[in-house]
This record gives structure tokens, sequence and C-alpha cells, in this order.
């Protein structure tokens, strides 16, 4: 500390400056009245006990337009209006303007009548109906499927059980050997008792997964993020940014006991998916039955899911047409910034018209 060398004069100017932004955060937050996300119109075409499968219409008048309908897959822990998140920064969006038809399952929000739900309820049962519900609005044979991290995980659970009803198979972000080093996630789901949360809780509270996640990074998330907040918030459009994504990570469903707890014991604890041990219902899970193309895109600076745990997917795959994509973000990244909106859908556009 005898380094630190405070200059008084330096600090006054500093707290002026820092009150005069929060003044101006203060008045633009008067002129907001309303949130909006999700901004996509789609349909819902069907639905089951809390889950709602939402069909978006591809641009009609494009030339060559992917036949196949894409279902996609979101995690249970987040809502899906991520890849929906804002006008111009939406994955859904940006996919349907390239043509493609694209369904959506919104999880919606568990409740205490959901407890016992367990993984065979989600995969078997949700995922199951819901490509044979694609499969009969479309007409198609078959479906395209597009999991999100844990989506895309038990996307890879369903695709193993049932490879006869997935064309393509595409994996976001998405966790597959859950115990690699540098997985701070992993070390941490693998200290938890999760017999004694479900038996406490029931199922587990969403705000309590959401402090888990923001204790990964607490410098970042946390004071690093609240002092540049006044930044965040002086014009309109960037409030708007912010309060947008803030109202996505706090919109965080409890997750079902009975699936929380076979999610953390079978994949993080125990690591079976790579192990060729997990068996869902009454289906084996064997990685190398899924020999559909699958395209595995991951973000380079994930701090949830590190690239080394997506990219053992290509170690196990049964696929011969396995290929990666590198995008230069983190986990939220690879949907909302710049770059990826540039990279992102026109590659998985691209991908799918090859193989349709």
């Amino acid at each position: 500390m005898k380094n630190l060398k405070l200059d008084p004069n330096k600090i006054e100017e500093e707290l002026l400056a820092f009150d005069e932004k929060l003044q101006r955060s203060y008045e633009t937050l008067k002129e907001i009245s309303q949130i909006d996300v999700a901004q996509s119109k789609g349909i819902e075409i069907f639905s089951q006990d809390k889950l709602k499968l939402l069909f978006f219409c591809g641009n009609k008048h494009v030339t060559k337009r992917c036949r196949t309908p894409l279902l996609i897959t979101y995690a249970l822990v987040n809502r899906w209006y991520m890849i929906d998140l804002e006008p111009e920064k939406s994955l859904l969006k940006a996919l349907n303007n390239l043509g493609l038809d694209v369904y959506v399952i919104d999880w919606g929000y568990p409740d205490p009548a959901d407890r016992f739900l367990d993984l065979d309820d989600y995969i078997n049962e949700y995922i199951n109906n819901c490509v044979e519900q694609v499969c009969m609005h479309s007409e198609a044979t078959r479906v395209n499927l597009l999991g999100i991290c844990q989506g895309g995980t038990l996307s890879l659970c369903y695709t193993a059980i049932y490879p006869e009803k997935v064309r393509n198979l595409i994996t976001m972000v998405t966790p597959v050997d859950f115990q690699t080093e540098t997985n701070l996630l992993s070390l941490l789901a693998r200290s938890v008792d999760v017999d004694l949360a479900v038996s406490t809780y029931g199922n587990i509270p969403g705000e309590m997964l959401n402090d888990s996640y923001n204790s990964l990074m607490p410098m970042r998330l946390g004071i690093q993020k609240n002092l540049g907040m006044p930044n965040q918030l002086n014009t309109t459009e960037s409030a708007l940014s912010f309060l947008r994504m803030e109202k996505w990570i706090y919109d965080s469903p409890d997750q079902a006991g009975e699936a929380f707890r076979q999610f953390i014991k079978w994949f993080f604890q125990e690591n079976l998916l790579i192990k060729d041990q997990i068996t869902i219902g009454d289906y084996p899970v064997r990685l190398s039955a899924i020999t559909q193309p699958v395209l595995n895109i991951f973000g380079a600076y994930d701090h949830l899911v590190p690239p080394d745990a997506s990219l053992a997917l290509g170690d196990h795959v049964g696929s011969k047409d396995y290929q990666t994509l590198e995008i230069k973000a983190g986990h939220i990244g690879v949907f909302v910034s710049g770059k990826s909106q540039k990279i992102v859908p026109a590659s998985i556009n691209d991908w799918l018209l090859e193989r349709d």
C-alpha cells in the first residue's frame, strides 16, 4: 500500500463525474416504461403441462430455403428468448430472414407439481412429442435439431435414442465432457450435496442458481458490472440493451427437483455421458449412435462451457460428418455479440442447406 498515491483533487473529479452519470442514468430510466424481449411473432402449435411449442415462419421469398424444419431446444435453466433478445441481435430473427422455419420449445416455469419430473419425462416425453408435432405441422419426416447449452446435452441424448427422427444435429455452447480441468461450473457442481438440496427445496430455486453462476466471476459479474452500470444507462438505446439482458438473466425458472438431481449426478458428478453409461428411461444413451451430420458451435471465451468441455464431442460422436465452429465470444456473446450475428446465422443456414 506504500506505493498507492491518492490525489484528493483527482478523486473529487472522478466522484463528481460519476455522480453526473448517475443523474443521467436516472433521467434515462424515467423514459423507459417497458422492457421488451422476445422480438419475433410466433404462434403456439402445441402445449403439454408447462411446455409450449412455438412456430416462427421463415421468409418465403428466399430463393433457396431449407426444407427440413429446425427445432431449437434451450436449457432448462434460463428462458429461450436469449435467441430473440433484441431487434438487431436476434439469432431467431436472422434464421427466419434466411428462410428457415424455426420451432422453439418454451419450457415454462415448473411449480411444486413438477417436483418429480425426471430426464425421462423431458427427453422421451416432452422433446419427443415436440419432434412429432413439428413433423406433423411441417409435413416433414424428420427435423433438424439445434440444442443450446444444457438443451444441447438433452438434444445429444435425444438424438442418440431416436436417430431416425433427426436429420442434422447442431449443438451450441454444449457441455459434453463435464470434468475438464478448466470447467469452474463443474468444480462447483461436483461439490454439491444434490440429494440434500432436492430434499430441502424440492424444486431448485432459479435465484439460487443465478447466485452460483455469478460466484464464478465475482469481480466481472458483480463489482465491475455495477460500477459500469451508469455507462450502460447513458442513452435509451444502450439502457434498453442492458435491461433486456438483465431481465433475461433474472428470469430464471425453478428446476424440477428430480431432473436436476439426475443431471447433476449423472453428468457433472459422474461424467457418464462420455462413458456411455447413461440410460434415460428404458433407453441407453450412446454418443456413437449419433451418425448424422453434426455441427458443434462453441465460444472461445466461454467460462460456463469451456471449449474443451464442448470439443470433446468430436472424440465420441459416431458421425463421419462432424464440424466445429469457433466464435470469439463468451457464453452469451455467441448469441448477441455483433461479431456472432454476422457469422452464426449464416453458418447454420449454409451448413443445413448443404445437407438438406
